[in-house]
């Protein structure tokens, strides 16, 4: 079986909140692991995470710990950066075992090809000038080498911290679905016409969805935990699906 989920946004106030979000996320993944061929974390696992050389944000210590002991026992975990963990280095990779994904990662499973994301790039484009220059911004070098070098640790996540309260501050959790106006779904029609992609995997819009696009291709949205936790799985005979956690019954 083959798991995937994203959007835990980790960090994000209140405090209590977080840490009880934190330990459902590793209890998720510690029941994903009995029978995981891989587990994808498709972005936005934490609301800021920023590396310096030396210093890495504090807390999530239970999850890099399950991580770490996951992967050591021969568990492939993807991590996918999103646009509140963009900032991600080699950290996560070096001490915790996770392959981090910085672009889309296209790969076959059980005979199904499969495109993932998180999406925020693709959003970008379709959002005009000013989110576009924005989105390109956080992701330069430059950028980074000045964030890295003239701002000190303390100054660096406060800003982090601050600028993502304030983005999610001022838009509701979850989101309407757009259904064709989506820009995914736009962005996964175009590419299909050229690339054989069963199912397209993305994070980002906060919504649950399984999006056919056509006879072949399938746009799957992983919704968010901060609401309403939701994963998906791909299981031996190449059906996806959407799954509440814990289980509604």
């Amino acid at each position: 079986m083959y798991y995937f989920a994203s959007d835990m946004h980790l960090g994000l106030p209140p405090a209590a909140e977080t840490a009880g979000r934190e330990r459902l996320l590793i209890r998720w993944l510690r029941e994903a692991a009995t029978d995981a061929e891989a587990i994808f974390l498709v972005g936005d696992v934490f609301d800021f995470w920023y590396e310096y050389r030396r210093v890495v944000p504090k807390g999530f210590v239970r999850l890099l710990g399950t991580l770490a002991e996951l992967t050591d026992r021969g568990i492939a975990i993807h991590f996918f950066t999103g646009n509140h963990d963009m900032w991600a280095y080699d950290y996560l990779e070096r001490e915790c075992g996770v392959q981090v994904h910085a672009t889309p990662l296209e790969m076959t499973c059980y005979g199904k090809r499969l495109f993932i994301t998180h999406g925020d790039d693709i959003t970008a484009r379709e959002h005009g000038f000013w989110t576009r220059r924005m989105n390109g911004c956080f992701r330069s070098k430059t950028m980074r080498w000045l964030f890295s070098h003239l701002l000190h640790p303390d100054l660096a996540l406060r800003f982090g911290h601050a600028w993502s309260s304030h983005s999610r501050k001022s838009k509701a959790v979850a989101h309407r679905f757009l259904g064709e106006v989506e820009p995914m779904v736009h962005f996964a029609r175009q590419y299909a016409t050229s690339h054989p992609v069963d199912y397209f995997i993305f994070g980002h819009n906060h919504c649950a969805e399984v999006y056919p696009l056509d006879d072949r291709s399938t746009a799957v949205f992983l919704g968010e935990w901060i609401e309403h936790p939701t994963y998906a799985t791909l299981s031996p005979d190449g059906r996806i699906a959407l799954h509440r956690y814990p289980a509604v019954r």
